[in-house]
């Protein structure tokens, strides 16, 4: 029998602490973590979204091919937290969504994101770690899997299980299932 190297299980990523975070967060963060929250949307996605790329009457927004990893276009359904996000941000600038001080926001995840973290006590999490907050948090509120693939842009399944640390406390009200079925067996 040949010896088969066992990995470790990856550590569980943090999971974001909101409330704590948004205390900490600069005003001009505050729009641009709450977008990424609520779309999964990468880091450089986000800064560099342009209001050409964003339908605000039907709460949409796309990234293009060749701003995606996958090199499709996503589209992204912009939910309410989205889109108070992005009103938040109009009239700032001519052709970005996402500015500080009339100038795009090029990196988020830079000098002010870092000090939040550390005042808000938050350790080992990063701006892609949004991405993994709101698949979990699809997870947990029952989006089925191949609709959160959809939505997130991945191309498997097997992604959305990598991003989407699973929280079984949402299964509580199925595991009581098999007690009540009668207990006599049935012959076939």
């Amino acid at each position: 029998m040949p010896d088969i190297e066992m990995l470790k299980e990856p550590e569980p990523r943090a999971t974001l602490e909101k409330e704590r975070l948004f205390k900490e967060l600069p005003e001009h963060l505050k729009p641009i973590v709450t977008f990424a929250l609520a779309t999964s949307l990468k880091r450089a996605n986000v800064a560099g979204l342009k209001w050409s790329q964003i339908d605000l009457s039907r709460r949409i927004a796309w990234i293009f091919a060749t701003q995606a990893k996958s090199s499709k276009p996503i589209g992204i359904q912009l939910n309410d937290e989205a889109m108070s996000a992005i009103l938040s941000q109009r009239g700032k600038h001519k052709t970005n969504v996402f500015t500080y001080n009339g100038k795009p926001i090029k990196n988020p995840a830079g000098t002010a994101w870092k000090k939040a973290l550390k005042r808000a006590k938050i350790e080992n999490y990063t701006f892609h770690d949004n991405r993994h907050t709101w698949a979990t948090n699809h997870a947990v509120q029952g989006t089925p899997t191949r609709q959160l693939t959809e939505l997130g842009g991945w191309s498997s399944e097997k992604m959305v299980k990598r991003y989407a640390h699973m929280n079984v406390d949402h299964l509580k009200q199925y595991a009581a299932n098999s007690a009540q079925f009668d207990t006599k067996l049935t012959p076939n």
